[in-house]
């Protein structure tokens, strides 16, 4: 059997989503709007909405805003005022208003309407990422990919599978540790466990699931 260092971290990987798939029931803002309308769009949308928001919030504002604008063409002819209006409960909504609708213009002009299915065209639109990027593809087309937020970045280097400052640099590891097939799963496990289990400030530790494997916890146990 390999005794490589990347072998090791590849079976800690895949132990720790396994063991975090187990502890997770609640679903993600995303999840629920995917499941509510297979929609690109709107997963594109509530993404750039979802920044610094609660996922409660994201899923609300979402609903109301796609209640009077449908999709990117009505969004791309509304008044910076109406949709100010209707999103201005999450955070940063003036910049988010500007994103939306700089982001569905560009759709509707560059793409007929069609938000794209590849990272080098969403990399594109105005104010779209590779967060964001990775969003459209995993919860809006079920394509591989590895949204990394800061749920994923603080997971994967609190557990200690990878070491990483920049969010890219975790994307980056991931992709290297996962096989393909599981990119799907990570960002919605991870996420949901970042914001139950593994929190920002007091993680509860004693009760994860993933402690045995966890840096983080080891480190705290001997301090």
């Amino acid at each position: 059997m390999p005794n490589s260092s990347k072998y090791l971290r590849r079976k800690k990987a895949e132990k720790a989503l396994e063991l975090i798939k187990d502890s997770v029931s609640a679903k993600t803002a995303l999840a629920n709007i995917r499941d509510k309308a297979e929609d690109p769009f709107r997963i594109l949308v509530s993404t750039i909405l979802s920044a610094r928001t609660r996922d409660q919030v994201t899923e609300k504002v979402s609903d109301l805003l796609f209640s009077e604008y449908p999709d990117a063409s009505s969004l791309s002819r509304a008044r910076f005022s109406s949709i100010a209006k209707i999103i201005h409960p999450v955070n940063f909504y003036k910049g988010k208003t500007k994103k939306i609708i700089a982001a569905s213009k560009q759709i509707v002009s560059d793409f007929g309407g069609i938000v794209p299915r590849t990272y080098d065209q969403l990399l594109e639109l105005q104010g779209v990422g590779r967060k964001t990027a990775g969003c459209v593809l995993v919860y809006g087309y079920n394509l591989p990919a590895i949204p990394v937020d800061v749920h994923v970045h603080r997971i994967s280097n609190r557990i200690g599978l990878v070491s990483a400052k920049k969010p890219e640099e975790t994307e980056k590891a991931l992709r290297e540790l996962y096989k393909e097939n599981d990119w799907l799963l990570v960002n919605e496990l991870f996420v949901s466990f970042g914001q139950t289990m593994c929190l920002p400030i007091r993680p509860k530790c004693e009760s994860c699931p993933a402690r045995r494997l966890c840096n983080y916890y080891s480190a705290k146990k001997k301090s």
